[in-house]
C-alpha cells in the first residue's frame, strides 16, 4: 500500500457541535504536513480520524489508495506518537518498542532485528535494557518514536510530540525528526502542533486550522512571506496588521487625519476598498526611509540579539519593530520614525487589524 493521506469532505461533530468541518486536504506520499492552529481548531480531531479513534459524521479518509474510514486502527498501517509518550513503565525499552510488532503477530524471528533497527534509527540502541523511569523526557520520546517506527508504517502521526519537553530538548528533537524524515523518505508525516516554530522548521507544507475549518495551506515560505489571509499572517509568525484604504497606486492608513499614504503593491484591489496591510516586525526599520511611520515608544522588550519596539503611530495603531540590539534604548514616550520597503508589504482582505 502506498503512503499519503487524503481527507475528502471530513466532518466530525460531538453532541451537535461541529469540531471538524468539511476538511479537504491531501498529504502527499513522503511529505511532512503540519496541522497548525490554536486549541480547539480541529487539528487533533483530524489526526484522530486518520488514526481511527474518531469516526467522521461525513466524508471519507484515505491512506494511500485505500479507504480506511471503516477500518479499526490496527488495520490502518500507521504509527502514532503522542505528547505523553504512553510507554509501559513495567517494560524495558526494547520490550516497549517490540509491543506493536507482537500485537501485529510479526514473526518472532524478525522482532529483535526490527527493534534494534528502530532503536538505532532514533539513537536509543544503548538504552535497550533500561526502564522508562531511567530515561529523560527526550529519551522517552525517542523510544515512543522508535516503537511507532518498528512496525514500518506508511504513515506516522505525531500529536504535539514535543510539547512536554523544555526549549533546548525541543530544538534537539526537531533536528532529530528532520533527520528521521530524510532517512524515511517514503513515510508520510502528519504533525499536529500549535507551535509555529515547529511547523516552520519541520514541515514541507502547513495546513492552518481555525474554528474547525482549514483556513490556508502552503509551504512555510509561502505562508510566512506571502500569507493569503489575516489569520494566517497573525498565526504563522508575527505580523503588523494595519487597516488601510486602497488607492490607485498605494494605500492610506485608516484613522489618520492627514491620510498617511503608503507605497505598497495593491495588485487587483479596487480603489476605495478596505484592506489589511501586513508587514513582519523584522522587516520594519528604525529611522527615516520609505513608508515612514512616525510615533512614540509605547514599550521596549530586550530579546538578546534584538530589541522589539512597540510604537504608537498615527491613527491610534501600534506597530512592532524588531531591530538589532540598540546601544541606547529609547525611553517610553520618545518620538521615533519607523519605515519599511514596498516589497516587504502584503495586502490582505480586510478583517483583522493591529495584530
Amino acid at each position: 500500500m502506498t503512503s499519503g493521506i487524503r481527507f475528502a469532505g471530513v466532518s466530525v461533530a460531538y453532541g451537535g457541535h461541529t469540531v471538524l468541518d468539511s476538511l479537504d486536504l491531501t498529504v502527499e506520499p513522503g511529505e511532512v504536513m503540519a496541522l497548525l492552529g490554536p486549541s480547539g481548531s480541529g487539528k487533533t480531531t483530524a489526526l484522530r480520524t486518520v488514526a481511527g479513534f474518531v469516526r467522521p459524521a461525513a466524508g471519507r479518509v484515505f491512506i494511500g489508495d485505500r479507504d480506511v474510514t471503516d477500518l479499526p486502527p490496527y488495520q490502518r498501517d500507521i504509527g502514532m506518537v503522542v505528547q505523553s509518550y504512553a510507554l509501559f513503565p513495567h517494560l524495558r525499552v526494547e520490550d516497549n518498542v517490540a509491543f506493536g510488532l507482537k500485537a501485529r503477530k510479526a514473526p518472532k524471528s524478525e522482532i529483535p532485528g526490527r527493534v534494534a533497527e528502530a532503536l538505532e534509527m532514533t539513537g536509543m540502541a544503548a538504552y535497550a535494557r533500561r526502564y522508562p523511569r531511567e530515561l529523560s523526557g527526550g529519551q522517552q520520546q525517542r523510544v515512543a518514536i522508535a516503537r511507532a517506527l518498528a512496525i514500518r508504517p506508511n504513515v506516522l502521526l505525531l500529536d504535539e510530540p514535543l510539547s512536554a519537553l523544555d526549549a533546548q530538548l525541543r530544538s534537539g528533537m526537531l533536528a532529530e525528526l528532520a533527520k528521521l524524515h530524510r532517512e524515511l523518505p517514503e513515510v508520510s508525516f502528519l504533525y499536529v502542533t500549535h507551535d509555529q516554530v515547529e511547523a516552520l522548521t519541520l514541515a514541507d507544507r502547513i495546513a492552518v486550522m481555525d474554528r474547525a475549518r482549514l483556513q490556508d495551506c502552503g509551504t512555510p515560505q509561502e505562508l510566512y512571506r506571502r500569507p493569503r489571509t489575516a489569520f494566517t499572517a497573525s498565526f504563522v509568525g508575527n505580523a503588523n496588521l494595519l487597516p488601510v484604504t486602497v488607492g490607485t497606486d498605494g494605500v492610506t492608513l485608516d484613522g489618520t487625519a492627514d491620510g498617511v499614504a503608503l507605497d505598497v503593491p495593491v495588485a487587483d484591489a479596487a480603489p476605495g476598498a478596505t484592506a489589511t496591510l501586513c508587514v513582519r516586525p523584522h522587516l520594519v526599520g528604525l529611522g527615516e526611509g520609505p513608508n515612514a511611520l512616525r510615533g512614540r515608544i509605547a514599550e521596549v522588550q530586550w530579546r538578546g540579539a534584538t530589541h522589539r519596539l512597540y510604537v504608537d503611530v498615527a491613527g491610534g495603531h501600534r506597530v512592532k519593530a524588531d531591530v538589532r540590539e540598540l546601544r541606547e534604548t529609547p525611553a517610553l514616550g520618545d518620538a521615533v520614525t519607523l519605515h519599511f520597503a514596498r516589497e516587504d508589504a502584503v495586502l490582505l482582505a480586510a478583517g483583522v487589524t493591529d495584530g
